[in-house]
């Protein structure tokens, strides 16, 4: 391994563990085992060591997905592909997959800011693509607005960030099995029947349904989420 990039493994390894704004130079030094002032002959500060833990994967990800959409295939599989392109992701590159789902705040502080914003554009439209493509063709349902769908699916990968961890956890790729068929089949067997019944909000005159029931048996998720933690501010992913 290079000396640049086993400091770029040691600061996402501390970045993972402290977070960018409590992690020095020193600490990332300490961990190489080199004097800080040799950080400095690789990077100028901070900011771009964390822009080089990053973008690799940025761009990896955009990539993997554009190749994905181009394919001869149905868009259910293409979903399950963009799953998969998304969490294996988590499990050799662990790390840096945190780090940008936990550091996300930072970034805009970067110089390099308006390069890694057009790349997580370009993921969060790509994923947008392949929910419309879906509904356009029939496969997926047709009355969801695809931003949020597809945000939605984002926030749910992206919160692996706060509690897989390869070593313990079940594999990444049972992950995809499991959230696949969270999205593609629901949670509820008799949802479509049987949909929950929202309280009237202030001002509405009578209740809502939840979700609207729909014509086809393949639903999206309908259980209401459960938030945990702190509210997190938007996700670069998403």
């Amino acid at each position: 391994m290079s000396r640049q990039r086993e400091i770029i493994r040691r600061a996402a390894e501390i970045f993972e563990k402290k977070g960018y704004a409590e992690t020095t130079i020193e600490e990332i030094a300490e961990a190489v085992g080199i004097k800080r002032e040799a950080i400095y002959y690789y990077f100028k500060n901070k900011a771009q060591i964390l822009t080089a833990v990053i973008r690799p994967q940025s761009v990896s990800l955009l990539d993997g997905i554009k190749s994905i959409l181009g394919l001869p295939i149905s868009s259910r599989e293409k979903l399950l592909l963009a799953l998969q392109n998304h969490l294996d992701r988590f499990n050799p590159s662990f790390l840096e997959m945190s780090v940008i789902a936990r550091d996300h705040q930072f970034f805009e502080s970067l110089p390099e800011f308006t390069e890694l914003s057009k790349i997580w554009r370009g993921y969060s439209q790509s994923w947008i693509s392949l929910v419309t493509e879906g509904q356009d063709t029939g496969q997926f349902i047709q009355d969801l607005n695809p931003k949020v769908v597809a945000f939605g699916i984002l926030g749910m990968c992206n919160w692996l960030s706060r509690w897989y961890n390869p070593a313990k956890s079940v594999t990444a790729r049972e992950i995809v099995r499991i959230y696949f068929q969270m999205i593609g089949g629901g949670l509820i067997k008799d949802f479509v029947d049987n949909a929950p019944m929202l309280p009237p909000a202030s001002g509405e005159a009578a209740a809502a349904p939840a979700f609207v029931p729909r014509a086809k048996r393949i639903v999206k998720k309908g259980a209401e989420p459960k938030r945990r933690g702190r509210p997190r501010l938007k996700s670069p992913l998403a």
